[in-house]
C-alpha cells in the first residue's frame, strides 16, 4: 500500500510538473453572441500579449489568467471576457462584445451601449442604430440612454425612429423614417404615455394619409397631441 501510494504521488507530481511547464499554443478566440465583430481577432491577440510579450510558446505556469482577463476588459468594446488554458496547452479566450443602441454624432462620435456607457466606433463594423444629435455630454448619457433603450425594446419605435435630438435644456426630440415632422417629447416624465399618444397619432394619420402634412408633433403636454401643419 505504501509503495502504491508513493507511486501515485510520484505520477501526480510528475504530471503536474509536465502540465505546468507545457508551452501554450497560439490563442483560440471565440466571440459570444452576435456575429457582427466590432473588434477583430488580431486586436484581441494583441491585448492578450501586452503583458507577456507573446502568449504563444509561453510556459503555462507563467500565465496569470486574471491579468489577461483584466487586460481584455480594459478595451472599451469588450463587455466580458473569460480566459482559460485547456489540458492540451491551448489558450482560450471567450469574448462578449458591448452592444450599441445609439450613435452620438456631435463634436465627437461614439456609441452608447445597452448599459448606458461609452463605446467607441469601430473601423471593422458600423451598427444600424438611431443617430443622436444636439447637446450630448459623454459623462452624462442618462436621458439619451433611457430613450435609446426604449426605442430598442419597442417594436414601433425600433422600426420608425432614426434620430434622437437633445437640446441645450435636455429636452428630447425624435425624427421618424419617411416623415417630415419633428416629435417633441420634452423631458422624460410620462414617457410611456407620450409614446402611446405618438403611436395612436401615427396610426390614425397614416390611414388618412395625413402624416406628410405636419411639421411638428408636440407630446409635451399630458394627454394632448398638438400638431403643427406645414
Amino acid at each position: 500500500m505504501l509503495v502504491l501510494l508513493g507511486l501515485v504521488s510520484f505520477l501526480f507530481a510528475f504530471a503536474s510538473s509536465r502540465n505546468a511547464s507545457r508551452e501554450v499554443s497560439s490563442p483560440n478566440i471565440k466571440f459570444i453572441g452576435k456575429n457582427n465583430l466590432f473588434i477583430t481577432n488580431e486586436t484581441v491577440s494583441k491585448l492578450l500579449i501586452q503583458n507577456y510579450g507573446g502568449v504563444k510558446n509561453v510556459p503555462k505556469e507563467t500565465l496569470v489568467l486574471n491579468e489577461l482577463e483584466k487586460n481584455l476588459k480594459s478595451n472599451p468594446m469588450i463587455k466580458a471576457a473569460e480566459v482559460y488554458v485547456a489540458v492540451n496547452g491551448t489558450l482560450n479566450a471567450e469574448i462578449e462584445q458591448k452592444t450599441p443602441i445609439a450613435r452620438v454624432s456631435t463634436n465627437a462620435s461614439y456609441y452608447v451601449d445597452d448599459e448606458g456607457h461609452f463605446m467607441p466606433l469601430s473601423s471593422n463594423y458600423s451598427a444600424r442604430v438611431p443617430l443622436v444629435t444636439g447637446y450630448v455630454e459623454k459623462n452624462n448619457l442618462k436621458n439619451v440612454y433611457k430613450i435609446a433603450r426604449k426605442i430598442k425594446n419597442d417594436k414601433f419605435l425600433n422600426k420608425h425612429v432614426i434620430e434622437i435630438h437633445q437640446d441645450i435644456d435636455k429636452r428630447l426630440h425624435l425624427r421618424l423614417r419617411q416623415c417630415n415632422f419633428i416629435v417633441q417629447l420634452g423631458d422624460m416624465k410620462f414617457l410611456d404615455k407620450k409614446i402611446n399618444n405618438l403611436k395612436a397619432f401615427y396610426q390614425k394619420n397614416q390611414k388618412e394619409n395625413m402624416l406628410k402634412r405636419y411639421s411638428k408633433v408636440n407630446l409635451q403636454f399630458e394627454n394632448q397631441v398638438i400638431c403643427t401643419k406645414i
